[in-house]
C-alpha cells in the first residue's frame, strides 16, 4: 500500500512532454523581461511605458533606487482625450520639459519605420500634431538641443518645426522614392550598417547635418506581395554585389541663413560614409569614410569657424588600414574639452578601446589582452571610467567591466556564470544586469555602478517552475580539434534517459558566419525548447562555431577572408565525422540544419559534405554571394569581378550533383534580406541535376518568416521532415 503522501511525491516526479503547440503557439515558456526603460539626465529615475485601463498607455516615472513610481508624466488620455489610442513610442528634449510621440506606426524595413508624431507640453499637459499628417506620415523626428526645434523626414524631404510658432521650414526640395533619400538611410546602409537615421542637430542646435543618398542608378529588385487579385509588385533599390551602390553625400543646414553646404569627403564617390557624428565643438563635423573594400577607414573633420562659401572642408585626424576588413561601430567618443577621443579596434588582432589625442595620435590602449571587447557601453567623464563588456573570462561567456583610463587594473562588475549585457543610467550610477546561461532563463537585477546588487527585478520564478516540469536535459559544452588542429567550440543536448552503448542519430543546428555564434553560454528561448523537443523524440542535438565566427581574435575571425563557405564547410565536415566516430552516434543518420547564413552552411555541408550529412534543412538560405548585397558581402569578398573563384567555388548552386540526402528548402517570399530569388536558383539547379528535394514557400514572409500561426507551422514541418528522414 503506498501513503498519500508518497503518492504525491511520485506524481511529481512525472514529467511532462514537449509539443510545438506548447512552444510555439502557447504563452506557457514566455520569460518575463525589464524592457522599455530609459534613463532620466539625473540618472537616478528613469521613465517607462505601462498601460492602464483608465489612461491607456502611460509614460511614469520611477526610482531607480526603491523601484517606486514617482510620476505619470504622459497617458494616451492626456494627449489624445481618449485611452485607446496607442502611445508607440516617445523622446525627451534635452530639458525633458517636452516629449515627442509617435502613434500608428508603421515599419519599413529592419530598424526604420514611419508614423503619427505629437509634441507634448508635460507642465502644460497639452499635445499638437508635429505636422499636418493629410500631407503624409513622418519619419525620424527629433528635438533639437534646446528643444524649440524639431528636425523630421517625409517623403525623403527633412522638413524643421519651429515649435513655439507651429512654422515648418522645408529643408530639402529633390527627395524622391527610389532616387534621392534626405535625411535618412537607404536599404543596404539600414542593413548592413545597422542605422536609418541620417540627421543630426549640433551642439547649438543652430545647424543640421545631414545624409542625402543618390540611389538612382542603383538597380531596382522586386517582390511579389499576395493577397489581391492581381499581386501588388513591391520595388525597392538594392544593390548586389559588385554592382552600383548609392552616392552618399554629407550637407550641413545653417539654419540664421536657411543654406545648405555639402561636406567635402574627397573626390571618390563610390566609397562609404558609416557614420557622422558632431564633437563638443559646434563648428567640428567628425565624418566617417570607408572605401568600398572596407580596409582603409578615415575620419575627417569641418571647421564651420571658416568662411567656406561652397564646401565645407575637411582635414583627415585619424585613420587606420587593414589587409581585410574594418568593421563599423557607434563607440566614438570624443572627450570634454577637446581632449580626444576614444575608439576601438582589432588593430593589434583583439577588439580593443583606445585612446587618441584630435590629432589621431594614439595616447593608449585603454584594454589589452587576448580576448575581445564585446560591447563598449560608454565613458564617465566625472569617475574617469570606460564600461564595457568582453570575452576575457571564456569566449562563452560575456561580463560587464569599468575600467579608469589612467589604471592597468579593471572590476569585474558581474559574477555568474554564462551571458550578461548592462543598461546602464546616465552617469553610470546604476545598471540593469541582464543575466542568462545555456539552461537557465533570465534573471535580471539592479545593480550599482560598482557592481553590487540593489534589488532583484525578474527571477522568472514561473518560467524556471514551468521548465521543471518538462523533461529537459542540459545543454553540455565541449571541445573538437578540426582537421588542421584547431579546437572549436561546441555543444550538445542528449536523450533523456541516455545510454551510451545505444546508437542515437543527431540533429546539428548551425550559423557559421561572421557576427553571430550559436555556442554560447546563454539562454536561446523558444530555439532552446525545440531542441530539447528533438532530444526527447531520442535526437542527440549539437552545435558548433567554426573558423570566422567570434570573440576568438581577428586572426580566427578573419580565417575566412574571400572565401565565405570554404573553412566553414571544411569545420561542419569534421564536426560530423568526430561525431560519427562516437560510439554512441548512429554515424548514418547526421543531420544538419540553419536559417540564413546557416541555410547555405546547410547546403554546402548537404552537398560537399553528402558522406557525412544523410539529411538537411537550409531556411531562407544564401545560395551565391552574387544574390546578397554589396556591403555585406565585399566586406567578407571583395567583388565578384575582383574575386570571381571565391563567390563561384563555394556557392552550393555548383555542387548540387553531390547531393544526396532528402533536402528541405524553406523561404519566405517577400524575403527583403536574402531575396528568394536564392532559393529559386537553387531550385533551378537541383532540377537540372535532376536532384529530387522538397520544398515550402511562406507568402509575404520577410527574412524571419513570422507572423501568425507561421513558426508554429514551419517548425512542425521541420519535425515531421526530421522524424521522416533522420
Amino acid at each position: 500500500m503506498v501513503s498519500s503522501t508518497a503518492a504525491i511525491a511520485q506524481k511529481k516526479e512525472i514529467k511532462k512532454s514537449l509539443s510545438n503547440e506548447s512552444i510555439w503557439a502557447s504563452g506557457e515558456f514566455s520569460a518575463s523581461y525589464v524592457s522599455g526603460v530609459r534613463s532620466m539626465k539625473d540618472g537616478e529615475h528613469y521613465t517607462s511605458m505601462d498601460y492602464s485601463k483608465e489612461n491607456g498607455v502611460e509614460i511614469n516615472k520611477y526610482s531607480y533606487k526603491t523601484g517606486e513610481k514617482v510620476a505619470t508624466l504622459a497617458s494616451s488620455l492626456s494627449i489624445f482625450s481618449k485611452a485607446e489610442t496607442n502611445i508607440d513610442d516617445y523622446e525627451f528634449s534635452a530639458d525633458e520639459s517636452q516629449l515627442l510621440i509617435s502613434t500608428e506606426t508603421e515599419s519599413i524595413y529592419r530598424h526604420s519605420s514611419r508614423a503619427n508624431y505629437y509634441i507634448y507640453n508635460i507642465e502644460k499637459q497639452k499635445a499638437f500634431p508635429l505636422s499636418d499628417f493629410n500631407k503624409g506620415k513622418q519619419r525620424l523626428a527629433c528635438f533639437s538641443p534646446e528643444g524649440n526645434r524639431v528636425a523630421f523626414v517625409r517623403d525623403n524631404d527633412i522638413y524643421v518645426l519651429d515649435v513655439k510658432y507651429r512654422k515648418e521650414i522645408r529643408v530639402t526640395e529633390d527627395g524622391k522614392m527610389n532616387e534621392i533619400i534626405n535625411g535618412a538611410t537607404d536599404w543596404v546602409y539600414e542593413e548592413e550598417f545597422g542605422f536609418d537615421k541620417g540627421l543630426y542637430w549640433s551642439p547649438e542646435g543652430n545647424r543640421l547635418a545631414y545624409y542625402k543618398f543618390d540611389e538612382t542608378k542603383v538597380k531596382e529588385f522586386q517582390m511579389a506581395m499576395y493577397g489581391s487579385l492581381y499581386p501588388d509588385q513591391y520595388t525597392f533599390k538594392y544593390p548586389k554585389a559588385g554592382e552600383t551602390n548609392s552616392k552618399v553625400s554629407i550637407y550641413v543646414y545653417d539654419l540664421a541663413s536657411n543654406t545648405s553646404k555639402q561636406v567635402d569627403t574627397g573626390k571618390e564617390d563610390d566609397q562609404y560614409i558609416p557614420r557622422i557624428k558632431w564633437t563638443e565643438d559646434n563648428d567640428a563635423l567628425c565624418v566617417m569614410r570607408l572605401n568600398r573594400h572596407q580596409n582603409h577607414l578615415e575620419f575627417l573633420l569641418t571647421d564651420i569657424s571658416k568662411p567656406q562659401p561652397f564646401q565645407l572642408e575637411t582635414s583627415l585626424i585619424y585613420e587606420e588600414r587593414s589587409s581585410t576588413y574594418i568593421e563599423i561601430n557607434d563607440n566614438l567618443i570624443f572627450l570634454d574639452g577637446g581632449k580626444g577621443f576614444l575608439w576601438n579596434s582589432e588593430k593589434d588582432g583583439y577588439n580593443h578601446i583606445y585612446q587618441f589625442d584630435m590629432n589621431g595620435k594614439q595616447v593608449q590602449q585603454v584594454t589589452s589582452g587576448e580576448w575581445d571587447v564585446i560591447t563598449f557601453y560608454g565613458y564617465d567623464e566625472r569617475s574617469g571610467q570606460v564600461y564595457y563588456s568582453s570575452s576575457a573570462k571564456s569566449t562563452l561567456e560575456e561580463h560587464i567591466y569599468a575600467k579608469g583610463l589612467k589604471k592597468r587594473s579593471f572590476n569585474q562588475l558581474t559574477e555568474r556564470k554564462g551571458q550578461h549585457s548592462a543598461d546602464f543610467s546616465e552617469g553610470f550610477k546604476y545598471f540593469i544586469d541582464y543575466h542568462t546561461d545555456a539552461n537557465t532563463p533570465y534573471y535580471i537585477t539592479l545593480k550599482n555602478g560598482r557592481g553590487k546588487t540593489i534589488r532583484v527585478l525578474e527571477d522568472n520564478a514561473r518560467l524556471k517552475a514551468t521548465l521543471a516540469s518538462y523533461e529537459l536535459q542540459p545543454k553540455e559544452f565541449f571541445t573538437f580539434t578540426n582537421s588542421e588542429g584547431i579546437d572549436l567550440n561546441c555543444w550538445m543536448i542528449k536523450p533523456a534517459n541516455f545510454d551510451p552503448n545505444k546508437e542515437y542519430p543527431v540533429y546539428v543546428n548551425i550559423y557559421g558566419g561572421p557576427g553571430h555564434n550559436t555556442v554560447v553560454d546563454s539562454w536561446e528561448g523558444r530555439n532552446y525548447l525545440f531542441h530539447q523537443l528533438l532530444a526527447q523524440e531520442g535526437y542527440i542535438v549539437a552545435s558548433v562555431d567554426p573558423r570566422g565566427t567570434m570573440y576568438r581574435g581577428k586572426e580566427f575571425k578573419h580565417s575566412t577572408y574571400m572565401q565565405l563557405g570554404k573553412l566553414e564547410t571544411q569545420d561542419f565536415i569534421d564536426f560530423g565525422k568526430h561525431l560519427a566516430a562516437q560510439s554512441y552516434v548512429d554515424g548514418k543518420r547526421i543531420g544538419i540544419q540553419g536559417w540564413s547564413y546557416g541555410g547555405y552552411m546547410t547546403s554546402l555541408a548537404m552537398t560537399k559534405g553528402a558522406e557525412v550529412y544523410s539529411m538537411g534543412i537550409a531556411v531562407a538560405p544564401v545560395t551565391n554571394w552574387r544574390y546578397y548585397d554589396s556591403i555585406y558581402t565585399e566586406r567578407f569578398m571583395r567583388t565578384p569581378q575582383e574575386n570571381a573563384d571565391g563567390y563561384d567555388d563555394n556557392s552550393p548552386i555548383n555542387h548540387v550533383d553531390k547531393l544526396k540526402g532528402p533536402f528541405l528548402l524553406v523561404h519566405g517570399s517577400a524575403d527583403d534580406n536574402v531575396h528568394y530569388q536564392n532559393t529559386m536558383e537553387m531550385i533551378d539547379a537541383l532540377v537540372r541535376a535532376n536532384k529530387q528535394f522538397d520544398l515550402f514557400i511562406y507568402p509575404n514572409k520577410n527574412h524571419g518568416i513570422y507572423g501568425g500561426n507561421t513558426r508554429l507551422h514551419l517548425f512542425t514541418k521541420m519535425t515531421n521532415f526530421i522524424k521522416a528522414n533522420l
